[in-house]
């Protein structure tokens, strides 16, 4: 399955990526990559979305750094803002590569609500699927986006 930017999940679904902007655009959310061991390690990260794009600044002497550098792979979840879930889930799994076009990493620090260190790398989110739930009435609104493909789950 090829890894697809923000861009195309906000063409195929804008609803679904407009719900996930608003649950990580900006706000701390937790990333497992994986280790050398093959283990998950789960690291807070604050994701930006702009441009057609979900970016993430991380520290090079970093753990998380070495982990994307070398596999890539990732899982994302939004913060939560109660343990009832009540302002839904937004969760994205795929492929973290290292972005190093000075073009590109002005694009990312002028949609971020922060100013990363000058020293920090910058990692653009590639999607392999995205999965979204949120409450309606008490019950669970699940969907489900695979690499182009939407499909509301039950």
């Amino acid at each position: 399955m090829e890894a697809k930017s923000w861009r195309q999940l906000e063409q195929d679904n804008p609803g679904l990526a407009a719900f996930g902007a608003s649950r990580i655009d900006g706000k701390v959310a937790y990333m497992a990559t994986l280790q050398d061991s093959g283990w998950p390690r789960a690291q807070p990260v604050t994701p930006i979305i702009g441009h057609g794009r979900c970016f993430v600044f991380v520290d090079p002497d970093s753990r998380k750094a070495k982990d994307l550098k070398r596999s890539g792979k990732f899982s994302l979840h939004c913060g939560m803002s109660d343990s009832s879930g009540s302002s839904g889930e937004f969760q994205m799994t795929g492929t973290a590569t290292l972005n190093e076009n000075s073009e590109v990493r002005l694009q990312a620090e002028s949609v971020s609500n922060f100013r990363p260190a000058a020293r920090s790398l910058l990692f653009e989110l590639l999607i392999h699927e995205v999965q979204a739930t949120s409450y309606r009435g008490g019950r669970p609104d699940r969907q489900r986006w695979h690499s182009g493909t939407t499909e509301t789950v039950v």
